[in-house]
């Protein structure tokens, strides 16, 4: 009984310190700081890239890709190397979508919490590994090398640093390129999550917050 309520108390000081953290939408009737660009609107060199965009991404033109278009040679180089952490990376993709939720998490960032939850869960990713880091919490029964992912992925920042014994134990399940294409997508949606937050994107209208603000 004294545990569960305990667990009871650690789960509601969670669910305080996310919503205080929750990147927050604009004011209702304010402009975006960004406003949402169109296929229309990018320069012929831009379309190609624009429509491969729009076949892939859940949220189309919107989300991190409306921030980088305002950039189009960093758009081109970002999307390069978008393709090579989600697509190429020598990760397994369960273990990929893990390191960008918990990037998610960490940045209480709205759009990449919903865009890759569901492709987390469909990659294998437990759900409620997934729904316990949201809360906050340390995930429950994590596989070996999800032990190991967020670990390393939770040392990195909070402490900016990894010290041997982690060193050690990550190197029992993953390879030295596994262990630098964790850091890389890790520091990537790192930099999508500052895009999404600098310019107020949200999920597609009607689709409810990961991470409601009170």
């Amino acid at each position: 009984m004294k545990k569960c309520i305990q667990h009871a108390i650690t789960l509601a000081l969670c669910a305080v310190g996310i919503a205080a953290l929750a990147q927050t939408p604009p004011t209702a009737g304010q402009a975006k700081r960004f406003p949402q660009i169109t296929l229309e609107q990018i320069a012929p060199e831009g379309q190609a890239l624009a429509k491969e965009i729009i076949q892939i991404s859940s949220v189309g033109l919107g989300g991190p890709y409306n921030i980088m278009f305002r950039s189009p040679v960093y758009a081109d180089r970002m999307k390069k190397l978008l393709d090579y952490l989600r697509f190429n990376t020598s990760l397994p993709t369960r273990l990929n979508e893990f390191a960008i939720l918990i990037q998610g998490y960490e940045w209480k960032s709205q759009v990449e919490w919903y865009a890759h939850y569901p492709l987390a869960l469909k990659a294998g990713l437990p759900q409620s590994v997934a729904d316990d880091l949201k809360q906050g919490i340390r995930p429950r029964n994590m596989a070996a090398d999800e032990e190991v992912v967020y670990e390393l992925c939770m040392t990195l920042m909070k402490s900016h640093e990894v010290s041997d014994a982690l060193f050690n134990k990550a190197k029992k399940v993953l390879s030295d390129q596994q262990i630098v294409d964790l850091v890389a997508v890790s520091g990537t949606y790192v930099t999508v999550a500052m895009l999404l937050a600098i310019g107020q994107e949200m999920p597609p209208e009607g689709k409810p917050l990961p991470f409601p603000p009170h």
